[in-house]
């Protein structure tokens, strides 16, 4: 068991680098478990992707909170229930008007004609994408089919597991958009691997990741308990967890796309202030909704990592939870979160190979 996190405090100024991954934790639901069944449909339930119409999902119970099947690998750490879907769709929300209103900053074409959103959440991103790009075919993937079914004609959503190989051939899609997988990934080469082997020869590839430790310019981050106990969490449970949470800290998505063989390799980095603290209209509003994000669903980005992972006091949980609200509220505290969007295309000679 690790050390309570009354007694830890780290500075918040200067990223950590460098994390080596540790064994994968499992996640136990052994805790109040109660398997739903959840019935869509359904003859191929033994296929490594399935239609959203023709799945027998089995979703776990863990303290309450529905969490994705157990047959995927993936060890994922949040709950895919609605208090979760509402603080994806707010995230969605915000990184739009961090972007003033786009979708994507990579140089896709007019005519893109096939997109790929991996780990789409409530589909809310690839759902704008295909409002947007009509003429394209967009597809979404993830562990749980918590999309909605009224959807625009040009996009389906299917289940797939991001961490394995993945069922498209090579060469499949004008663009692929990963965003937000901090925590979910245990080798990131091989998930750049996968988006280069399905990107067509001059598609591009656009990975959006933001790091959740809280950091501040002027020290006020570092005088918080709550805050560096959240700074704690994330670094360390990521660790033990085997999927790191600070993808930005540790420089892993340029390194992995070079890897994989993209090229024209472009990143831009973000300071995203949490809270209304931001002298710039637009970052204010930003930081409104990120801090709504975090205060909408504090439990379901802790509550695993706290108790199986770290596996700290559960009284104390309670007491790190009101301290976090508070400290989220407290305009004396300056806190962002860094963020990094990176696009890089794949070499028309690549189709030769």
């Amino acid at each position: 068991m690790s050390t309570s996190p009354t007694s830890q405090k780290s500075r918040s100024q200067s990223p950590r680098t460098n994390l080596a991954l540790g064994e994968a934790v499992a996640i136990r639901d052994d805790e109040e478990q109660d398997d739903n069944d959840s019935a869509i449909g359904s003859d191929d339930a033994a296929s490594s992707t399935a239609s959203i119409t023709s799945s027998i999902l089995h979703y776990r119970t863990i303290q309450g909170r529905s969490f994705h099947s157990e047959k995927y690998n993936t060890q994922y750490f949040a709950p895919n229930d609605d208090q979760q879907s509402e603080s994806m769709d707010i995230t969605h929300h915000y990184l739009t008007l961090l972007l003033d209103n786009k979708l994507f900053l990579a140089p896709l074409k007019k005519d893109v004609q096939k997109v790929l959103d991996v780990g789409t959440g409530t589909g809310i991103w690839a759902i704008d994408f295909a409002d947007e790009f009509p003429g394209a075919e967009i597809v979404g993937t993830d562990l749980s089919p918590i999309q909605p079914t009224w959807v625009p004609p040009n996009i389906k959503f299917e289940l797939e597991d991001a961490t394995g190989t993945w069922s498209w051939p090579e060469n499949t899609f004008d663009f692929v958009h990963l965003r937000y997988l901090f925590g979910a990934i245990a080798d990131w080469n091989a998930l750049f691997a996968e988006a280069y082997r399905t990107c067509k020869p001059g598609g591009w590839v656009q990975s959006c990741e933001i790091d959740p430790p809280f950091y501040s310019d002027d020290g006020t981050v570092d005088d918080n308990t709550a805050m560096q106990t959240w700074n704690t969490v994330v670094r360390e449970g990521g660790i033990k967890f085997g999927r790191t949470f600070c993808v930005v800290d540790e420089g892993l998505q340029v390194p992995g796309l070079q890897a994989a063989g993209f090229v024209n390799i472009q990143q831009q980095n973000f300071k995203v202030p949490v809270g209304s603290w931001a002298k710039d209209p637009k970052l204010q509003q930003v930081g409104q909704f990120l801090r709504s994000t975090m205060e909408n669903d504090m439990e379901g980005y802790t509550m695993i990592l706290w108790h199986q992972v770290m596996g700290w006091p559960k009284d104390e949980y309670q007491v790190f939870l009101m301290g976090m609200r508070k400290a989220l509220r407290d305009k004396r505290i300056h806190s962002y979160m860094n963020l990094r969007y990176v696009w890089a295309r794949k070499p028309e000679e690549a189709a030769e190979a």
